[in-house]
């Protein structure tokens, strides 16, 4: 048996292939049951995201070309193209890839944990369909393992690495806990969008959503539970924020220092962190000459964000080690499989060389024959019948001038390799 990832990525191909040749959840049922079909083909798991599409297998023969030619088929696209653009990893590298790729080392954003999620549902459908087995399911699950080791034994997912994320992290690490904080997002963007769900992943559940547009504000709002107000009414409300984050395409500051210093006297003089990721800038400069407001911009966050993907560069060494370690375990299990396979075909045949020699022995008996001259026949036929193999492989090795062929096999026979 052997394992196979063929596949293409955010490395290997634009959005316009990658597009073509992603599966749908639709697609995925059909696409499994056809690939069970392809006799060479034991068992596959199809993982597709939108930063890549990729088949793991099992298969009966180390080849792809099968599992080529059924991806280009079923996609309809052009041979050529698809080849240019595709990967693939046999036995030890598979499972390497496969763990890499769960642990979020194979990712556009090095160690997001959303991968993990995306494999374990993939894992799942094929389990679902009973479209994975053997070898291809005991991978799965030593990679689970493999990804949860990675992410509790190094930093790799420790450290914001994107804006949202960082404005986030910083906000956690001047609040202990964001359950009891408000939270003024400035803005219903893509960037305050993912502000308010990391928020709500940390359980912050007072939040205000100020939008020039009230229709945009309630969508986000819905989505975690929020409150909603107008850019205008901004100065009668943020006196309640602990935390104001704020990512408008105004040209003008919507925050200046008046109305962050009224509201500080209302608050009495507790602090409050003011995020500004926009540009041009939503919050005043001159907020930050304020006691007990500690303003942010995001040349600070980009710092920030810069400074934590130097540590994940650094955790992923680790990260890589702890994978090389455990794929090569995965090896020798799979290896151990093999020749346990192998010792009981080879005793299997020595038991049918004996039985067939000893019945013939007993009939010979059974019919009057000299026991000495039968056993003599017997122990003759069974060592002839049992070196012939052996002795041609070392016959055919020396032939070949294969001095470590030869080697091994005097070494397995018992024989001194140096005689």
């Amino acid at each position: 048996m052997s394992l196979l990832v063929l596949g293409i990525n955010h490395n290997t191909a634009p959005v316009h292939l990658r597009e073509k040749v992603a599966f749908s959840p639709q697609q995925v049922h059909d696409a499994l049951n056809q690939l069970k079909q392809r006799q060479v083909v034991q068992s596959g798991v199809i993982v597709s995201t939108c930063n890549r599409t990729e088949i793991y297998c099992e298969l009966v023969q180390p080849t792809s070309s099968v599992v080529v030619d059924w991806l280009r088929q079923f996609h309809n696209i052009d041979r050529d193209i698809l080849l240019r653009c595709l990967y693939t990893y046999h036995d030890q590298a598979a499972a390497q890839h496969l763990m890499r790729v769960a642990s979020g080392l194979d990712s556009l954003v090095l160690g997001e944990p959303q991968i993990f999620g995306q494999v374990k549902n993939a894992y799942a459908e094929s389990v679902e369909l009973e479209a994975v087995s053997g070898l291809l399911e005991r991978l799965f699950h030593k990679t689970f393992t493999v990804a949860k080791r990675v992410r509790t034994e190094t930093d790799i997912g420790g450290n914001a690495v994107s804006i949202a994320f960082a404005a986030c992290s910083l906000a956690r690490q001047i609040f202990e806990s964001l359950k009891s904080t408000t939270v003024l997002l400035v803005g219903a963007g893509n960037t305050i969008e993912l502000v308010a769900k990391h928020l709500y992943e940390h359980e912050c559940r007072q939040i205000i959503v100020a939008n020039r547009t009230r229709k945009r504000a309630k969508l986000l709002a819905e989505a975690v539970g929020a409150e909603t107000i107008a850019l205008e009414e901004i100065p009668e409300y943020i006196h309640r924020a602990d935390i104001v984050i704020s990512s408008t395409a105004a040209l003008l500051p919507i925050i200046d220092k008046g109305i962050v210093e009224k509201a500080l006297k209302v608050r009495r003089h507790q602090p409050m962190l003011l995020i500004d990721i926009a540009v041009p800038r939503d919050i005043e400069e001159g907020v930050g000459e304020l006691n007990d407001a500690y303003l942010y911009t995001i040349d600070d966050l980009h710092s920030i964000v810069k400074r934590n993907r130097e540590q994940r560069k650094n955790a992923a060494v680790q990260a890589e080690a702890i994978i090389d370690e455990e794929s090569k375990e995965f090896m020798i299990w799979m290896c151990s499989r093999d020749a346990v396979n192998s010792i009981k075909q080879y005793r299997a045949h020595s038991q049918a060389l004996k039985n067939e020699v000893l019945s013939r022995s007993l009939q010979a008996l059974d019919s009057g024959s000299d026991p000495k001259r039968v056993l003599k026949e017997l122990s003759n036929k069974l060592t002839n019948k049992l070196i012939h193999a052996p002795t041609q492989a070392m016959q055919k090795a020396a032939r070949n001038g294969d001095e470590c062929m030869l080697d091994m096999l005097r070494q397995s026979l018992g024989l001194d390799p140096k005689k």
